[in-house]
């Protein structure tokens, strides 16, 4: 009989994106039961991973009484269950998780770091940011950063004092090297968005931690001079937690050399359809956009965070940047407009470096090897 896991994460849409393949992959050595909130994904992944799901309601937001009943409801749900391994990431649920399973005596309790919210937070918040992430990790009975930056973080800001060991070369679930490749079909769906300029594109939620606000206007300085470029901006607007600026939302809907999509279900046309992907991110864990920018075979502009700065390495398959720096990001921008050569040869290097370090079945492999060495304890 199959020992039980317990995969956990905040929303039903992570355990969708965040886990795609692996929950299946798991299943062939364990019994895996998800748990997240969202009922309509819940039943997505159910089918597509062929494992069971429960549905149980949290926020993403802190909300107090909310939370509480949330974990009294986890608790019932892990005692129910008795599975062997919990294994939580994203932050809420795996506060929650990690709590419910030490109240419940799970043996062994896994918490993935992946974001720090903290790290642009600031005065009371980040304090109440912090300190939930350290009773998360005290909580664990191991605990993995998704990456070595997170590892510095957690060290640096004194989050846990556990041994930290990250999965292969980091990143939670690796690459789909088969998906995230240039095919006819992808070839053709690009050929229709494909412009003449030299085109930059962006994949994320339109939020100002994204760096869109810098990215859009150094845009627009350089569009001015070099009419001659392009940028996809690809990704919901959100303008509720961390709104752009309304000069950066008039741009994004009118700017003749900027096209807005909105969220996009499959990006590798718009990947394929473009010279270069630029993130300018504040922060992030382990950014899957750039794994999945080079698997298509772009070179990327990348800003100095966690997990960006594993994943490009200087002058090989992109360039590294400063945050937050709207001068710096016109510089890149423009570097990469008049030296294509360069940037032909970074391209070509993309690909085969994402598949060596960061290819699907690798990972998933590794995170087996991690359950299987607990099964002794």
């Amino acid at each position: 009989m199959k020992k039980k896991l317990l995969r956990i994460t905040t929303s039903s849409i992570s355990l969708d994106l965040l886990l795609k393949g692996q929950l299946a992959y798991l299943n062939n050595y364990y019994d895996v039961v998800g748990l997240a909130s969202g009922k309509d994904l819940l039943e997505k992944v159910s089918r597509r991973e062929g494992i069971r799901t429960i549905e149980l309601d949290m926020k993403r937001e802190i909300s107090p009484w909310a939370d509480f009943r949330s974990l009294l409801h986890m608790i019932r749900i892990i005692k129910k269950e008795k599975p062997f391994i919990v294994h939580a990431n994203t932050p809420k649920g795996s506060l929650l998780g990690m709590t419910a399973a030490r109240v419940c005596r799970v043996p062994h309790r896994i918490y993935t770091v992946t974001g720090l919210r903290f790290e642009t937070a600031s005065g009371l918040l980040r304090k109440l940011l912090i300190m939930m992430e350290r009773i998360t990790c005290r909580m664990a009975t191991k605990v993995i950063p998704e990456g070595d930056g997170v590892k510095h973080t957690l060290h640096k800001e004194k989050i846990t004092s556990k041994p930290l060991k990250k999965i292969l070369n980091g990143n939670i679930n690796g690459v789909d090297m088969e998906y995230f490749q240039r095919t006819a079909e992808v070839r053709a769906q690009a050929e229709g968005m494909k412009k003449e300029a030299f085109t930059f594109c962006f994949i994320g939620r339109m939020v100002k931690d994204k760096g869109v606000n810098e990215l859009v206007r150094a845009f627009d300085q350089l569009s001015k001079v070099n009419p001659d470029i392009h940028l996809m901006m690809v990704g919901p607007l959100e303008q509720k937690l961390d709104p752009i600026e309304p000069d950066v939302v008039e741009m994004l809907q009118k700017h003749p050399a900027i096209t807005f999509t909105g969220y996009q279900p499959d990006i590798r046309p718009f990947l394929a359809a473009s010279d270069t992907l630029v993130f300018p991110s504040y922060r992030e864990g382990f950014p899957n956009v750039v794994l999945q920018a080079g698997a298509m075979g772009l070179a990327s502009i990348v800003t100095d965070i966690n997990g960006s700065n594993e994943i490009i390495l200087e002058g090989k398959n992109g360039i590294i940047i400063k945050p937050k720096d709207k001068h710096a990001l016109y510089e890149a921008i423009n570097y990469f407009v008049q030296n294509r050569g360069a940037v032909a040869e970074m391209a070509a290097n993309a690909r085969l470096l994402i598949e060596s370090r960061y290819e699907q079945k690798m990972v998933w492999k590794a995170i087996l090897e991690e359950y299987q060495g607990l099964e002794d304890k």
